[in-house]
């Protein structure tokens, strides 16, 4: 019977000492803590991709009502600032002319046979003026800033709303009467800031409008224009031998019904 009794209480104690052992074994911290991490992060990235999904689409909504459509061909109608003028379109000058235009930054009237490329081009340096206007006539947007009041963060905004844009471009204007001028085929208008709101309004209402620009169709890439070496913009007024605003050679491809790019010359002013 005593030998029962120790072998029962030698059992007891051994139990009693693995209890203490599972008791006294310490938890995975670090276990927890790497979940906890994990689970923060994907938090953090889920709320990051949240909110970046709700601006872009906070964005697009806001921007809807300028999208031209049958019932609102001109959506720029209602952007306040805006200037409209009537301009004949397909009158090409030479590349070694100028034209005396009505408007500083122009954005109409007789310009160069070749256009400015206007894929989302950003040009570093300003560009001779009639090549940019050619574009305008293709559905382009012209995004001009004064290089002396325009720098840093506000220049970085401006860019990016044209870099990689299809129909968009970019480029300094010395002498600029405002800091920022965006021009579209018989639209203006003049901005204070980078930050202005009407900046994208008036981009969303005429790009490749289809009911404000001439030449429907027509492409922003150049064959025959040097991105990397642009016709250098002239920041002198033109002389007595400036074309008029009435004048330019007539381009039949472009005035006879034909849709699509006129051919441009294959010759450019040089730098």
């Amino acid at each position: 019977m005593t030998s029962g009794k120790k072998t029962k209480a030698t059992r007891s104690s051994v139990a009693a000492a693995r209890s203490s052992v599972v008791a006294k074994k310490p938890k995975p911290w670090g276990t927890i803590i790497a979940v906890i991490a994990v689970l923060a992060l994907a938090g953090t990235v889920f709320g990051y991709a949240y909110s970046q999904i709700s601006a872009k689409n906070e964005q697009e909504a806001a921007l809807a009502k300028w999208n031209p459509s049958e019932e609102n061909k001109d959506p720029s109608d209602q952007i306040q600032g805006v200037i409209k003028k009537d301009y004949k379109a397909g009158k090409h000058v030479q590349p070694t002319q100028r034209v005396a235009y009505d408007q500083s930054p122009p954005f109409g009237g007789p310009h160069d046979g070749a256009w400015a490329n206007c894929t989302g081009i950003v040009y570093a340096k300003p560009v001779r003026t009639e090549n940019m206007v050619h574009s305008l006539e293709h559905g382009a947007v012209w995004i001009a800033y004064n290089p002396d009041q325009v720098s840093g963060d506000a220049l970085a905004k401006l860019q990016k709303k044209a870099e990689g844009q299809q129909y968009t471009m970019i480029s300094p204007y010395p002498g600029l009467d405002k800091p920022v001028s965006l021009q579209a085929w018989g639209h203006q208008l003049k901005v204070e800031s980078a930050d202005d709101e009407r900046v994208d309004q008036f981009i969303q209402s005429l790009r490749r409008n289809q009911y404000t620009y001439p030449e429907i169709g027509a492409a922003c890439d150049s064959t025959t224009f040097d991105v990397d070496n642009p016709p250098p913009f002239v920041a002198e007024k033109p002389g007595a031998d400036a074309v008029p605003m009435d004048g330019g050679t007539e381009d039949q491809a472009e005035t006879g019904g034909t849709s699509g790019a006129a051919t441009p010359p294959t010759t450019q002013p040089s730098s």
